[in-house]
């Protein structure tokens, strides 16, 4: 999660990944295999590999681990997943999706809401969250990369519809369909980004105290270490002070 106040807090905290980074590895690899197996095996001609891709390699994946995954693929031994979603609510009535891939949906259902019960959620039925979501592209580049008008003109010309700046970053969004399209054109005007890919973005957004992001991080800290789990979104709002004193 990062820490301010802004939706983006949705996001996995750095501190985290940093500490969870072989099971982070394995959870891209395993996006990787399966976007190359449903699909071509080149990248450039495969947009959800190439997406699958870009993201392992800003998150440091070593390049013997995406070329072992890409090769898995193609090797025919591959493990057939099914990707499910399913979404709930979390303490102070928080919405969750959790994306997962598995190939035991028994396996990861009895787990998922196991982990929902534990901590204080609900797993609901289908639907009964992600209509407070909306499906976006993001591509994120650093501050550093130009000024907040440099960026919206060309997020403009790339296609995108909108473009968030703060001191950090530059959050550029699309609409999910156009991710890849968007992506390359960018990255054309202002080089590689740090990050593009799919993600749920809230619509509306629920606001905790310190006690309560306490508890929901309880429920997405044991989602996220489950191994068929592969992204968590909640749509959680924090104060910079609650998010300052939750990491202490």
């Amino acid at each position: 999660m990062a820490g301010h106040s802004k939706w983006a807090n949705i996001q996995h905290r750095k501190g985290r990944q940093d500490k969870l980074r072989a099971k982070l590895f394995s959870k891209m690899a395993k996006e990787i295999t399966v976007a190359a197996k449903m699909g071509d095996p080149d990248p450039e001609k495969n947009p959800r590999l190439r997406l699958a891709v870009k993201e392992a390699k800003s998150s440091s994946v070593p390049k013997d681990v995406i070329t072992r995954a890409i090769d898995k693929a193609t090797g025919g031994d591959t493990e057939n997943y099914d990707e499910i979603r399913y979404e709930g609510y979390g303490p102070g009535g928080v919405a969750v999706i959790v994306e997962a891939m598995t190939d035991n949906r028994n396996r990861t259902a009895s787990s998922v809401r196991s982990i929902f019960a534990k901590s204080g959620g609900n797993l609901g039925e289908t639907g009964s969250v992600a209509f407070m979501f909306d499906r976006k592209g993001q591509v994120i580049y650093p501050a550093a990369t130009g000024s907040a008008d440099d960026l919206m003109m060309a997020a403009i010309e790339a296609g995108a519809e909108d473009v968030e700046s703060d001191e950090e970053s530059h959050v550029v969004w699309c609409a999910d369909t156009d991710l890849s399209v968007v992506s390359n054109a960018l990255e054309e005007q202002l080089g590689e980004s740090e990050t593009s890919k799919l993600v749920w973005r809230p619509t509306t957004t629920t606001e905790l105290d310190l006690s309560g992001m306490q508890s929901l991080m309880k429920l997405l800290d044991a989602l996220e270490d489950d191994d068929d789990v592969q992204n968590v979104t909640a749509n959680f709002e924090a104060s910079d002070d609650v998010m300052a004193q939750l990491d202490e």
